[in-house]
């Protein structure tokens, strides 16, 4: 690929600052087609003991928040799913639906698919299947004609954009032959790489963070009368069994239900309240409809958060509620967990690859991690009702969300503290260490303990610091308090919440726009890298549908 689109490494991803695709440009190869190929990719059930967990408990009368992107209720696995839903962004439907006027409007029903899909049943005759592997020149049967008209389209849309200094812009990244560079690298990519860029939503306004591991969307095969009769969202009563739901990307708890709180996460909100106040009052409006679950697969390129979060977020712990985020990413620049992972009483999820390996791009670390889940080749729900592989935290989150669950279905007496503590120490350690790793945490998920296990260690509420003394120690009058001293001895509130990174290069300039790791760009030559790009594989798409 050309390398003046490698300088987009540092792209900041919405919302859980996913692997930027310019990271790894190269495609990720997609499963061989089989009854249903999504299905296949969700390599985490067997592997976290999900399914084992299943034959106990699938996650009925527990509801998990979103605060996202908005979720598509519409969606083949989420149809039922969602219960009741708001908008906080002041530019979305009302009810919770994808939020458009953003870059990742597609992220909240991803992260809704991978904690309480429901799957679906494909028809005998319209299976889903994966795309194929592709390759690089398989647009070499366009004729140099369909070539310029692809390129006019594409200048017809930067100008319209970006205004009469539209090619000032194009032209500092790719020079004055810049139509010969971008067709250059459309041909390299082919295909696959122009689907795993286009089919995740970039856009010639802004770049929806597809990561690393976007492969085409597919539009999933509709259930059949029969099943849709049946009940096609799975039944509990055939516990551990997925006959009614075998086709399409299932949920880590498939009877679970979802409140959608749709935010819009840029670094300005021309429809309403900024970030900052948009996360606040999407935690209070969660707690108050009923939440047990809030997953945030959010963060910030800092450890700290405003105070206007503190009130917030001791409303969720005042009423039982437990708070799942996302650690970030180094990919995306940030080298250690950022806000809302480093609340105190919030699980903060890491990201691994397929072989339990902390994944180098998708996560990141710092003493705010307290376990590790997939976050690489995870399949997500996407607005056209298909579905992609991504990776990141984001990915993590909520299956960790899922995971929490089934463990308060299965345990109901259980506060949510003792939720957390009982995923934390039945997580696999890393490498029999018994210790807390920088990177996994306590170790990795293990749902079938969680859910399952008679020996986990007594629950001790002095292991666990809390919102509320942080808030007593960290938001004294600083001007008489003289800072942040005189932390009493003996308290478990850590001084500062931020990890020794890991040594490795930074993306660079990361946070130049902003620290919200909503919809950010790193400044407009990385932008307009990848969206050139982007926005030609949109037209070269639709030209080969055509």
């Amino acid at each position: 690929m050309n390398g003046k689109i490698k300088q987009t490494a540092g792209l900041a991803a919405a919302a859980a600052l996913l692997t930027p695709l310019a990271s790894a440009p190269s495609v990720v190869n997609a499963p061989e087609a089989s009854a249903d190929a999504w299905r296949d990719t969700q390599y985490y059930l067997e592997d976290y003991g999900i399914e084992d967990a299943w034959e106990t408990t699938r996650g009925e009368d527990v509801t998990i928040a979103v605060l996202d992107t908005g979720v598509d209720s519409d969606h083949p696995t989420l149809e039922g799913a969602v219960v009741d839903g708001t908008d906080i962004s002041g530019a979305g439907d009302g009810d919770g639906g994808p939020v458009e006027d953003q870059m990742a409007a597609w992220h909240g029903t991803s992260v809704a698919s991978l904690a309480a899909g429901r799957g679906h049943e494909p028809t005998d005759d319209e299976v889903e299947e994966a795309p194929g592997e592709g390759g690089t020149g398989e647009y070499e049967d366009l004729s140099d004609e369909e070539w310029e008209e692809v390129l006019d389209e594409l200048e017809e849309d930067f100008q319209e954009i970006y205004g009469d200094d539209w090619e000032d812009i194009v032209q500092d990244i790719y020079g004055e032959d810049w139509r010969e560079e971008i067709r250059d690298d459309l041909e390299q990519m082919g295909t696959s790489g122009l689907k795993q860029m286009g089919a995740s939503g970039l856009t010639a306004e802004g770049l929806a963070p597809a990561t690393s591991g976007a492969v085409a969307s597919q539009a999933p095969a509709p259930a059949d009368e029969e099943d849709e009769e049946s009940g096609g969202d799975g039944d509990s009563s055939d516990e551990g069994g997925d006959d009614d739901d075998s086709g399409g990307l299932i949920g880590v708890a498939p009877e679970a239900d979802v409140l959608s709180a749709s935010l819009l996460l840029a670094d300005s909100n021309p429809h309403g309240p900024n970030a900052d106040d948009q996360i606040a009052e999407a935690v209070v409006w969660a707690v108050d409809n009923g939440a047990d679950i809030i997953n945030m697969s959010v963060g910030s390129g800092t450890q700290e958060w405003p105070e206007s979060w503190d009130e917030a977020f001791l409303h969720a712990a005042e009423n039982d509620v437990l708070v799942v985020a996302s650690a970030g990413n180094r990919g995306s620049g940030h080298m250690s967990a950022g806000a809302p992972a480093t609340i105190p009483g919030v699980l903060t999820v890491a990201g691994l690859d397929e072989d339990r390996n902390i994944s180098q791009d998708a996560s990141t670390q710092g003493i705010a991690v307290d376990i590790a889940a997939a976050g690489e080749r995870v399949p997500g729900g996407d607005l056209d009702g298909g579905y992609h592989l991504w990776d990141g935290t984001s990915a993590a989150a909520p299956i960790v969300s899922g995971a929490a669950a089934l463990v308060m279905a299965a345990h109901p007496d259980l506060s949510a503290p003792e939720v957390m503590h009982r995923l934390v120490e039945t997580a696999d350690p890393e490498d029999g260490d018994d210790g807390i790793d920088p990177e996994y945490g306590h170790g990795v998920l293990n749902v079938d303990q969680a859910v399952n296990g008679e020996d986990v260690p007594e629950f001790d509420e002095s292991d666990y610091g809390t919102l509320e003394e942080w808030i007593r120690v960290h938001r004294r009058d600083d001007d008489a308090a003289g800072g942040h001293e005189d932390i009493p001895e003996g308290s478990s509130v850590e001084a500062g919440p931020a990890g020794d990174p890991r040594e490795r290069p930074q993306a660079a300039d990361a946070q130049t726009v902003q620290d919200w790791a909503g919809p950010a760009v790193l400044g407009v030559a990385g932008l307009l890298a990848v969206a050139v790009i982007a926005v030609a594989a949109v037209h070269l798409s639709s030209r080969r549908k055509g």
